[in-house]
């Protein structure tokens, strides 16, 4: 038996899947989809986010339409290296508050036979590539760009801009702290200017 899951394993290949996007985009909508998937098919996942992130439960991964699945939250990317033992699939939500150590988590998981899929946004509030997120899209196999819509013009929206708080970078917030905007409203809202074309 040892030697079957052995040759199994060696036989295994892993990957790496990215699905990114501006806040309220479906981010984690699309990776519970595919863990449920996965899950489903009898395969042993493991599901991480951020300690630092409880906005919606402390151990769930929850999307903004309140779909959630179960998850270990971790303070840094080296402890999901300890955790994920014997898994077919790693899940990775919020990946943009990690530590940059989470590319090397990522290869390091694929390189062992385990599919990873990671979710996080891309930019952060001043439209700035965010965390290891940018470096992540550049090795994964898969990269999927999500989109939100324009909460001014109704164009498809790919910035998060920020519109309380201050200049940190991590902020935790929701709708009444950030909105999606497209380029161009969000160019206009750094600028302090009126959208062209508001939604009526």
């Amino acid at each position: 038996m040892f030697l079957e899951n052995a040759q199994y394993n060696q036989n295994k290949r892993g990957w790496i899947e990215v699905v990114c996007g501006s806040m309220f985009s479906g981010k984690t909508e699309e990776l519970i989809r595919r863990m449920k998937r996965a899950q489903f098919a009898k395969m042993k996942v493991e599901i991480f986010k951020p300690a630092v992130d409880t906005r919606y439960h402390d151990v769930k991964v929850v999307s903004h339409d309140s779909n959630e699945i179960h998850s270990t939250p971790v303070p840094s990317s080296s402890n999901i290296l300890l955790l994920a033992n014997e898994v077919d699939v790693v899940g990775i939500d919020e990946a943009q508050f990690f530590d940059m150590g989470l590319i090397q988590v990522c290869n390091q998981l694929a390189a062992q036979g385990v599919r990873v899929i990671v979710a996080g946004l891309d930019m952060d509030f001043r439209g700035e590539p965010f965390g290891p997120v940018p470096a992540l899209m550049a090795t994964a196999e898969y990269v999927t760009k999500v989109h939100a819509i324009c909460m001014r013009c109704g164009h498809l929206a790919n910035h998060s801009h920020r519109i309380t708080g201050g200049d940190a970078l991590v902020q935790l917030g929701e709708k009444d702290s950030y909105e999606p905007l497209c380029r161009e409203c969000f160019n206009r809202a750094v600028a302090n200017e009126p959208a062209i074309h508001p939604i009526k």
